[in-house]
């Protein structure tokens, strides 16, 4: 278990890296904001990356499908938490199901080849 909670927190942590480097370029194109916003967010997008890879799972594509689901509830909290909107219902039904499906993926038992 304490290999799933390990991923689970690579996950998280990645995601938000994600969305903060995301975020930099909307505030730097959209907002009008400095263009080093674009450079924090480069950094920020490199730090995503480099976490995906310290999930433990055998194959990229398999780590890549597993994080949507932790990407969309992360974009979802930044909604919330950042934008200050607040999810509604159906976005929260949403990123359960999306949770459910990336467990299925990331934990389901596998055939060994």
């Amino acid at each position: 278990m304490l290999t799933g909670m390990h991923s689970f927190a690579l996950y998280v942590a990645a995601g938000f890296a994600e969305i903060a480097g995301c975020f930099a370029f909307w505030a730097w194109v959209r907002l009008g904001r400095s263009p080093w916003w674009m450079v924090a967010g480069t950094i920020s997008l490199i730090v995503f990356a480099y976490l995906l890879t310290k999930v433990d799972a055998r194959f990229a594509g398999r780590v890549f499908a597993a994080y949507g689901g932790v990407y969309i509830v992360a974009s979802l909290l930044w909604l919330w938490m950042v934008e200050q909107v607040r999810p509604d219902r159906w976005d929260v039904l949403g990123a359960a199901i999306c949770l459910v499906g990336a467990a299925i993926i990331l934990f389901g038992p596998r055939a060994v080849a």
